[in-house]
């Protein structure tokens, strides 16, 4: 029988009540959940319903000092990530931490540097990475990336919102004072000026943006076809909500495109051109449990053909494969592939391109 792990959540917002707490009651063989946070008491009760053996808590350090909590899901505003993980770590808490893991460099140094005291498993939750049609095109990708001729990586979906208020009822948070979040977007411009010299503003909004949704496409290049010799160049537009760069591979470059529109649709993918091969991921959207990420394949078929194989290994979710990946990280003691170090390197691409804007700001 699987060594089963006590889960305690901080942060019940959407994503945890639409796809994170669903997916741990579909593993009870794997995780109890035993502890819930939450700053609303509002949406802590309508989580702890959804859960009724779990505590409820109105302070991460409270969550974190009970003794039936084993691992950590941090899933509460991004600029209090590194903060909650460091003080779950030095508890001796294994981590879940949602993207981004943090805000800056500095922050991911002093995660890592915790890492190494206390000894605990801490994975960083890019679920796209997980996907069996992902991890399919890295294997098919390796022995081909010396033949790439150009790739590119897109991100351009509607608002959260459009979806989610269409197909899930979420419990809001409309008790939290409005001094707790007025301090929130405080904390969030001081960070992101110690992290690239700018605190609000278009170039602030653009590397909110490439924190959030752009750290699950940064994250899935880089293990698709590599981290890139260096940032060639790199744009906001429409402030901040429209981002575009190129990086340099040497021998191709590879062009990369987010934004949020109001468009109810998700074109979020991942494609390599070889000369022979063209391969392609696609991703739809989460918010949506069990929708399979789907793997496009055109290759030359006859004499002047072509054919297109468009797969996908299985229907199941990728967060529950990211769950069952981090299971057997705790358990079996191996670093995650979506590690403390790995995603330090998301960071550092990422104020390399808000370098690019600051100094198109200044022309």
């Amino acid at each position: 029988m699987a060594h089963i792990i006590r889960v305690g959540v901080v942060g019940c917002g959407e994503v945890a009540q639409i796809i994170h707490l669903p997916t741990l009651r579909d593993l009870p063989h794997l995780f109890e959940v035993t502890a819930l946070c939450d700053i609303s008491r509002t949406v802590v009760e309508a989580a702890g319903r959804f859960l009724p053996g779990a505590r409820l808590y109105d302070s991460h350090a409270a969550l974190i000092a009970d003794p039936e909590v084993d691992a950590v899901l941090i899933a509460n505003p991004h600029v209090y990530h590194a903060e909650v993980a460091i003080a779950a770590m030095a508890a001796g808490k294994h981590v879940l931490v949602e993207k981004p893991m943090c805000i800056s460099l500095e922050e991911a140094d002093r995660l890592a540097e915790a890492e190494a005291k206390h000894g605990v498993t801490v994975q960083v939750g890019f679920m796209r990475r997980h996907a069996p049609a992902f991890t399919e095109a890295v294997k098919r990708i390796e022995p081909l990336r010396g033949d790439i001729l150009i790739a590119r990586v897109r991100d351009v979906i509607g608002a959260n919102a459009l979806i989610i208020n269409s197909t899930s009822r979420v419990v809001r948070g409309t008790d939290i004072p409005a001094a707790a979040i007025e301090a929130a977007k405080t904390a969030m411009a001081e960070a992101t000026k110690r992290a690239i010299g700018v605190g609000e503003g278009p170039i602030a909004n653009a590397y909110a943006l490439m924190l959030g949704l752009s750290s699950h496409d940064i994250s899935a290049m880089r293990e698709l076809i590599g981290r890139p010799e260096r940032v060639l160049m790199a744009s906001q537009r429409h402030g901040g909500r429209a981002v575009t760069a190129s990086f340099d591979y040497g021998h191709f470059v590879c062009q990369f495109e987010t934004a949020v529109d109001l468009i109810p649709h998700f074109d979020a993918h991942l494609e390599v051109s070889t000369p022979k091969e063209v391969i392609r991921v696609d991703y739809d959207t989460p918010y949506i449990r069990h929708q399979p990420a789907r793997l496009t394949v055109v290759k030359p078929h006859g004499e002047a053909g072509a054919s297109t194989e468009v797969s996908f290994p299985t229907r199941y979710d990728s967060f529950a494969v990211e769950w069952n990946d981090f299971h057997r990280n705790v358990t079996e003691r191996r670093r995650p592939k979506t590690s403390i170090a790995d995603a330090r390197e998301d960071l550092e691409l990422f104020k390399a391109m808000a370098g690019f804007m600051i100094e198109a700001a200044r022309t």
